[in-house]
């Protein structure tokens, strides 16, 4: 309850936004892709691929050239959404509540809300399922897509629109980029801001037929600079997955052409880290999850045709914290920031060619490991320093060359990790809200529970799992819960169960609270894996059964909501995806 009424007043202070100039403000797109290196584009060099549409945006528009994310998902969305590095918001995993946004934070879509903009989300979000983290929460009149770090199947997968689960439509990337060209249609008249966090290259590497008849043949040009590292037909899908988002972003761009929007549309595009596996990279050190060079250089891309100079490369460095409040500044929104952003605007640097701006430290941050780099400079985990200029790959550490600047480097992290890297508490526990009023509908899937005795996870990594060898009585499944409002919801199972084990009673209880129902209709899937073009490390996803079990009290406060069975006549009890709660 505290975090909503200090939602309610971030609402208000919100509501002071004010247009600076009666001009139709700008529409404002930004594209994050997933996994996709700077390497992974045919304007960065790369002929073992051709991307047109992302070429041609760096034609027209400007391009940094040393643009740091961070090393993994969740935290370069938290930061592109806030301006603030993702530790203070409170991420610090992947998955099982560690991607959440803190509820105190203002997000980008929030601040263009509150100037009269409608806002859009389609695809991957990554920083929160339940409300208040879920994305119709954080500002985004829309949303379509999933929630969760990565998904199990892309081609036409059980996704979700503004919390009811739907089908999607054909293959997830295409199906995003459709529901983005409905919006732009539907708002080409009022001021718009879009999201588009595509979720590819990363794995499962699925890819249409077409663009994958492009590249399971091709003889590739450029490889890692240690080749017996990298896995040849991986590539060729990442790269086959990267002309797929190309095409996308062409149509983005056709659509603006057509409605004449291209002049008064500020178009971003980037990826949220390095490349999700071993290929060319221009000699960079580290892909994702590093947080050397490789590991947190992004492509960036930024358009405005009718306010920004075409064709230009910026060599100064720059970073996702900053894009909230560039895009804040050109769009001319004044705001009150209820926290200090780590950001700054690079407005000046797009307008200007030589503008005084002083040099500055990007701090990297993930699992334990924090490096910087300031203009020339790379101080990287174990404090070695690298001269980034004369050795963009780190070969050679000069912290004996360049003392000084080494011990500065030193200091300066060291600082960052009291001042700033102290205010996440990856312990503080943060149960999983069910009922806040902002949403109808919540969901409580198998990523964020914990099961016991025999039950296991269909795969060790989270995000997409079912739970499956539930074959005793004293197995059970719990989540760590908060109900924001005491009252009755109704509650729907997503299953599956073969029909010789049909029949097991099941209770689904919390604190004094319990709800009895059985599994009495058979549903069987088998595994969805026969569009992988290379083997995955996530597990496998299927279809699910959707199954109305009754109604439950929830009494408001923290407590455990636990699903166990009572009986099972069977050899096991079910496969458990998903439980769904709906406030009556």
């Amino acid at each position: 309850m505290r975090n909503y009424l200090f939602l309610l007043l971030v609402s208000f202070l919100l509501s002071a936004c004010v247009q600076k100039s009666s001009v139709k403000p700008p529409n404002v797109i930004i594209i994050l892709t997933d996994d996709q290196g700077w390497g992974d584009l045919s304007c960065n060099g790369n002929t073992n691929l051709h991307t047109p549409n992302i070429d041609k945006l760096a034609t027209r528009g400007i391009t940094f050239e040393r643009f740091n994310v961070c090393p993994v998902c969740s935290p370069t969305r938290a930061e592109i959404l806030t301006g603030r590095y993702h530790v203070r918001s409170g991420v610090w995993s992947t998955s099982t509540g560690g991607e959440r946004i803190d509820t105190d934070e203002t997000t980008i879509a929030e601040l263009f809300k509150a100037a009269g903009y409608a806002t859009a989300a389609y695809g991957k979000w990554h920083n929160g399922m339940q409300a208040p983290y879920h994305p119709n929460s954080r500002g985004f009149d829309d949303f379509y897509g999933f929630c969760s770090g990565h998904w199990g199947n892309y081609h036409s997968p059980m996704l979700e629109h503004n919390g009811e689960i739907v089908q999607g439509n054909g293959f997830i990337i295409d199906d995003f980029t459709n529901h983005g060209l409905n919006f732009i249609e539907q708002n080409k008249n009022k001021p718009f801001f879009l999201f588009l966090p595509f979720n590819t290259p990363h794995s499962p590497m699925q890819v249409p037929q077409e663009y994958w008849n492009r590249f399971k043949n091709k003889k590739l040009e450029l490889f890692y600079h240690s080749p017996e590292k990298e896995a040849v037909d991986f590539t060729r899908a990442a790269l086959a997955m990267c002309e797929n988002i190309d095409w996308n972003v062409g149509r983005i761009t056709d659509k603006l052409e057509e409605l004449q929007l291209t002049e008064n549309t500020i178009v971003v595009f980037l990826s949220d880290n390095g490349p999700n596996a071993w290929r060319w990279n221009d000699g960079m050190k580290g892909k994702k999850g590093s947080t050397d060079e490789g590991g947190v250089r992004s492509p960036m891309i930024i358009t405005w045709e009718s306010k920004l100079k075409g064709n230009t490369n910026i060599n100064t460095i720059a970073g996702g914290i900053d894009l909230l409040p560039t895009l804040i500044d050109l769009a001319k929104i004044e705001t009150i920031h209820t926290k200090p952003l780590d950001g700054v605007s690079l407005k000046p640097l797009l307008y200007n060619e030589n503008p005084q701006w002083p040099n500055r430290n990007i701090f990297s941050y993930w699992n334990g490991q924090t490096s910087l780099r300031n203009q020339q400079f790379r101080l990287d985990a174990d404090n070695k320093l690298f001269d980034m200029k004369n050795d963009p790959g780190q070969t050679l550490n000069v912290a004996d060359s360049f003392p000084d600047t080494h011990n500065q480097l030193v200091t300066a992290k060291n600082n960052w990790n009291l001042q700033v890297l102290s205010e996440l508490d990856a312990d503080s526990p943060r149960p999983f809200p069910i009922g806040h009023p902002s949403m109808p509908i919540t969901q409580l899937p198998a990523r964020d529970g914990i099961g016991y005795g025999n039950i296991t996870r269909s795969n060790k990594y989270p995000n997409s799992t079912y739970f499956t060898n539930w074959i005793a009585t004293t197995d059970k499944i719990t989540f760590d819960t908060e109900i924001i409002r005491s009252g009755n919801y109704e509650v729907e199972l997503f299953y599956t169960c073969p029909l010789q084990d049909v029949g097991s009673t099941l209770l689904l209880s919390c604190e004094q609270s319990t709800l009895q129902f059985q599994i009495n209709e058979a549903f069987e899937s088998s595994l969805l894996n026969k569009d992988d073009i290379y083997p995955r490390m996530e597990g496998y996803v299927k279809a699910f059964q959707r199954k109305k079990i009754g109604s439950i009290y929830l009494e408001q406060g923290r407590n455990k909501l636990t699903l166990h069975a009572t009986d099972i006549p069977g050899s096991q009890v079910m496969d458990f995806r998903l439980l769904l709660f709906r406030k009556i």
